[in-house]
């Protein structure tokens, strides 16, 4: 008896599965003579005036049942002028490392945590997010801009270019320093360490003076009083 493979087929066959032409053909005809039937059916309906019937196959492309309905799209104004450069900064770390306190945690509009964006009335929740709408298309026609930047012309380009070579210029002049005031003030910085350590030096050797001259004075004390009792000293009787 021979081995029958993945699909009952024998080991010496393909693997690939096989379909049966003729069980298939038989089926198509059936289904063609069901829907010859119902349409002629149909016609007799409509001849006595009475409904008519519909197979699901037809009722669900012919009438859209089962899909999802469109969402209604805004009509957005037409833009009127070119992509404009934008004026004020964004101030995105405006709230960072704040506590805040959110006004309308479950609503819609100002006062949720996040950015808001007042010309389309939503709130972004990151900085990315934010970015990204107010860059896009449906923000800019509102603003009555298209996505198109105005092309500069030669002035245009050598006016920034120079515009920007100043604005390096200055910026370089603000980093750099006088090398006699920074030697100056590294000298001023090592005298006031230097006189730090004098006086931290004087100060112990007076606190150190000063113990010395208390342990003396005891010392005297200690004498004077063996002498007024009568002793003169503690040394031995032997001569």
């Amino acid at each position: 008896m021979a081995d029958k493979g993945i699909y009952g087929a024998k080991s010496s066959d393909t693997a690939r599965r096989t379909w049966d032409k003729q069980e298939w053909t038989s089926k198509a005809q059936d289904k063609d003579r069901e829907e010859r039937e119902r349409m002629k059916e149909n016609e007799d309906r409509l001849k006595k005036g009475n409904c008519l019937v519909f197979s699901p196959v037809w009722i669900v492309h012919t009438l859209g049942l089962g899909k999802k309905p469109r969402k209604f799209k805004e009509e957005l104004p037409k833009p009127t002028q070119l992509l404009q450069q934008r004026e004020g900064p964004l101030e995105l770390d405006k709230n960072l490392n704040k506590t805040m306190i959110v006004q309308n945690p479950g609503g819609r509009g100002p006062g949720q945590p996040g950015f808001y964006c007042e010309v389309c009335k939503r709130t972004s929740k990151d900085s990315a997010a934010y970015l990204d709408h107010i860059n896009g298309r449906s923000h800019l026609r509102r603003l009555g801009q298209t996505t198109n930047i105005a092309r500069s012309n030669v002035e245009q380009v050598r006016a920034r270019i120079a515009f920007l070579r100043e604005k390096t210029r200055a910026a370089a002049n603000a980093k750099a320093f006088d090398f006699d005031q920074r030697l100056k003030e590294v000298r001023e910085k090592e005298q006031a360490v230097r006189r730090e350590q004098r006086d931290k030096k004087k100060a112990a050797k007076e606190a150190r003076r000063i113990e010395t001259a208390q342990a003396v004075g005891e010392n005297n004390e200690g004498d004077d009083i063996a002498r007024l009792m009568g002793f003169g000293g503690f040394g031995t009787s032997k001569k």
